[in-house]
């Protein structure tokens, strides 16, 4: 019988995280060192990745950290080869970094539009170039982009965003379309409201935070832990036949339509 808890156990890869500074970056920072992968934790605030690897090392697992923008492909680049230097073979690499600004289409500035389109969007195709020609090389490896349920479910201000992140979810199938035959996998999370230090300001506005909590089947907000768990998944062997999907974590946001009318009695 196939052993399923060793399909798990991430025991002698290797992984890279851009954006292991804070939030679901970090939570799947930690996942992937709980599991026994050695990590390089990289984002543009590179005190913040250290800190996250330093928590690793206090837990007796493996990290490192190292500085990176990821709207810079040049960044991008020396990131990888700043991996592959470390480890001789790169298993798993995860981005999650990502920008809205929350203006109306007709807001927009041209400013506005390089900037969200720059990291979103173009920092997804240079982290899959980077990693993708490494990986296509040692014909194997697992890709782990962000996505949000943004990219099927939309409200005014988050046009351009959304658009972006629906765009990683093409990306994705995409690049999976041309290094499937290399062994290499290809995927996203995609994610609805997590609680992490960005969002943090919607606790001082208890009608916002309720609002969305209530577009959930759970009624709650996420953590980036529990999010961290599907990146998990998706680097793992648990994952071996997974490639071009978008998997949500998103509560249930995309099942229904919206908090409950309160029309119909549930039962208790």
């Amino acid at each position: 019988m196939t052993d399923y808890r060793k399909l798990f156990d991430l025991t002698g890869k290797t992984a890279v995280v851009l954006g292991a500074a804070s939030g679901i970056g970090k939570s799947s920072a930690e996942a992937l060192a709980s599991l026994g992968a050695r990590v390089l934790c990289a984002d543009r605030a590179q005190e913040g990745a250290e800190a996250t690897a330093a928590a690793i090392r206090q837990q007796g697992g493996s990290a490192t950290s190292a500085s990176c923008d990821a709207a810079d492909r040049a960044d991008v680049e020396a990131l990888a080869a700043r991996a592959l230097a470390e480890f001789t073979r790169i298993d798993i690499a995860v981005t999650t970094p990502g920008l809205n600004i929350r203006k109306t289409i007709l807001d927009y500035t041209e400013e506005d539009l390089d900037r969200v389109i720059n990291l979103n969007v173009k920092g997804t195709v240079w982290f899959f170039q980077a990693f993708g020609r490494i990986m296509v090389k040692q014909q194997s490896g697992s890709l782990i982009a962000c996505s949000s349920v943004r990219a099927v479910t939309i409200e005014p201000g988050l046009a351009v965003y959304g658009s972006t992140k629906a765009a990683i979810g093409l990306l994705v199938k995409g690049f999976a379309s041309e290094v499937g035959r290399s062994g290499v996998r290809v995927n996203a999370i995609a994610p609805s409201i997590s609680e992490t230090a960005l969002t943090g300001p919607f606790k001082q506005r208890p009608d916002i935070y309720n609002l969305y909590a209530g577009h959930t089947v759970f009624n709650r907000w996420s953590s980036a832990d529990e999010v961290a768990t599907a990146v998990a998944y998706l680097a793992s062997d648990a994952a071996s036949y997974v490639s071009g999907s978008t998997l949500f974590v998103d509560g249930g946001w995309t099942a229904v339509d919206g908090p409950p009318t309160g029309l119909t009695q549930l039962a208790r």
